[in-house]
């Protein structure tokens, strides 16, 4: 009788035991964050989820909804690299590069609306998250204006992610003002 019952309460152990997920907390209390490995086949899968997470916020803000658009993804992906080759999440290429200058090399021919980056361990969708939370990312993300949506990111070895959306208005050319040799330009004199 012994016997079984020790048996049971094993079995009621080891069942138990399997049924709760072992996690780890951190100082203040949270959840550590697990290693998001992105894998080359995961590439449209996060891409397309992306795509509709950003459509549906989009939609909940009164905007109307995005496409992806390969420039814009080459464009980004571009800058993700970059961005962890300089080890630092910021707007500016290490040649110098702005958003604009980025979507231009790429062929883009519509107007530049935003860029977002970041630098984190987290998934996509935590990203775009943390880019709701802020008033200058939020309004990149549901501009009204935005027709074309490019997103990529570059993971290094070590797990962190370096992740760029941008956002183009394929409805309008981006004005820039190239200088006219020989002009005067400083205006009218008297």
């Amino acid at each position: 009788m012994l016997r079984s019952f020790c048996l049971m309460a094993l079995t009621s152990l080891a069942l138990a035991a399997c049924g709760t997920p072992s996690v780890q907390l951190g100082a203040d209390g949270k959840p550590l964050p697990k290693l998001y490995r992105i894998k080359d086949s995961d590439v449209s899968a996060i891409q397309f989820r992306m795509l509709d997470s950003v459509n549906a916020l989009r939609q909940a803000s009164g905007s109307p909804q995005v496409q992806l658009n390969a420039q814009l993804n080459a464009a980004a992906a571009t800058h993700a690299r970059d961005m962890a080759v300089q080890n630092r999440p910021w707007h500016f290429g290490s040649d110098g590069s702005s958003p604009l200058d980025r979507i231009v090399r790429v062929g883009y021919l519509g107007a530049l609306v935003g860029e977002n980056i970041s630098e984190t361990y987290e998934t996509e969708i935590e990203t775009l998250g943390a880019w709701m939370e802020q008033p200058d990312t939020r309004r990149v993300i549901t501009a009204p204006e935005a027709s074309d949506m490019g997103f990529a990111w570059f993971q290094e070895t070590n797990g962190k992610i370096w992740w760029t959306l941008v956002m183009g208005d394929s409805t309008r050319s981006q004005l820039i003002a190239a200088p006219v040799p020989n002009a005067d330009l400083s205006g009218p004199t008297e």
